[in-house]
């Protein structure tokens, strides 16, 4: 069984084998993938910090020294603080980019999704600020894809208003070339859409009044043409409903080609479509309506587009929920600037990697399992049972 783990794990330790140690010569007693793959399984397994991971490796020490190079026993909390302070966010996160291909190409074959959805949306730890040291709380970038449950990449920024400069960035880290790339109205920026564009991707952005000659001016004419029920023009509408948890919600899609001669439409690179989105919710005897505007480069198919959007909420659905609620990321208090980024980043593919295990249980069971079973931790953490 010995062997079969440490086949299993050198696939695992390859990732890290090419990242640079920060440490000096002198303090390296530990192999920096050990401590590395140590931290790794102690977050899927629970722990949300240096002490919990410390904790978590003595007690799992007779599992440890036979699937991984320990010459001098199992490192001190201090240890795997001092790495993950010490270690560049970037440079650590480029360690999984192979990983994650691997996860992505295998998700896209077991679920035929040829033009994924990836939403991209910002994130704050409220609890991870440090007032004293001037320290804002956590915000991130990320990019999540929907249809296959990944976090392929998160930037850091130092606010929301920040996210502007950092959606570049992280598009830049992410392979996009094929995909449609879901944003928020705070990156419907024309430079952001044009990037899009040029990695070979499509976008469907969301217009508020940041873009406020772009908004109004397709708020009027879908309200102009809405008046004789899109007849004037080559509109496609799609209807969904849905009932539940004490809810009954309507919505209305609606994509039409873009009017040349809105105004800036030319300064928008490769945008083909306009659309809207009317969600009608009816909730304890109360009704609310909703009205959304987006810009597109995705010519005219109002079932991808109304599933793009859809998919864009899957961001929030799936991968903040869960941070929140299965990791209780909101909470942490952690406060080093490098130190709390690697953990976000470990949250978030820890996150990924139990969302491609096919059990049925919760990811909190799921999590759990991990802490409890030193085999099913290895099916999490290798996919060997894919």
């Amino acid at each position: 069984m010995a062997d079969v783990r440490r086949i299993s794990l050198d696939k695992v330790v390859a990732h890290f084998e090419e990242l640079e140690d920060p440490r000096s010569t002198v303090n390296r007693q530990h192999p920096l993938v050990s401590v590395l793959v140590i931290a790794l399984m102690a977050v899927l397994a629970g722990a949300c910090g240096p002490t919990g991971i410390a904790k978590w490796a003595i007690m799992k020490a007779e599992f440890l020294v036979t699937v991984l190079s320990l010459p001098n026993g199992i490192p001190r909390k201090d240890v795997f603080r001092r790495v993950l302070m010490t270690l560049k966010p970037g440079a650590f996160q480029a360690c999984f980019a192979n990983w994650l291909q691997s996860l992505r190409m295998k998700a896209a074959a077991a679920t035929g999704v040829e033009q994924p959805v990836l939403p991209v949306d910002g994130k704050t730890a409220r609890r991870s600020h440090d007032r004293s040291d001037g320290l804002g709380a956590l915000h991130s970038v990320s990019v999540w894809a929907s249809e296959f449950g990944l976090s392929l990449g998160q930037v850091a920024c130092d606010e929301k208003s920040n996210e502007i400069t950092a959606i570049p960035e992280l598009l830049r880290l992410v392979d996009i070339k094929g995909a449609i790339i879901t944003i928020d109205a705070m990156g419907t920026q024309k430079a952001i859409a044009a990037q899009i564009i040029e990695s070979k991707a499509d976008y469907v952005l969301a217009l508020k009044g940041n873009q406020e000659t772009m908004h109004q001016g397709v708020i009027d004419y879908l309200v102009e043409q809405g008046k004789n029920g899109f007849a004037d023009v080559d509109a496609h509408a799609h209807h969904t409903e849905e009932k539940g948890h004490g809810r009954e919600e309507r919505r209305t899609y609606i994509q039409m080609p873009v009017l040349r001669s809105l105004p800036g439409v030319k300064l928008w690179k490769g945008l083909k479509s306009i659309g809207m989105v009317m969600s009608e919710c009816v909730r304890d005897g109360k009704e609310t309506v909703d009205i959304r505007y987006y810009i597109s480069s995705l010519a005219v198919s109002v079932k991808r587009f109304a599933h793009a959007v859809r998919g864009h909420w899957g961001i929030e659905n799936s991968c903040h929920w869960s941070l929140d609620f299965t990791y209780r990321e909101d909470e942490s208090r952690i406060r080093d600037k490098h130190l709390r980024e690697n953990f976000a980043w470990f949250n978030r593919f820890t996150l990924s990697l139990l969302k491609q295990h096919p059990g049925r249980d919760s990811l909190v069971m799921k999590r759990r399992s991990c802490g409890w079973n030193d085999g099913f931790l290895l099916q999490v953490l290798t996919g060997a049972h894919i």
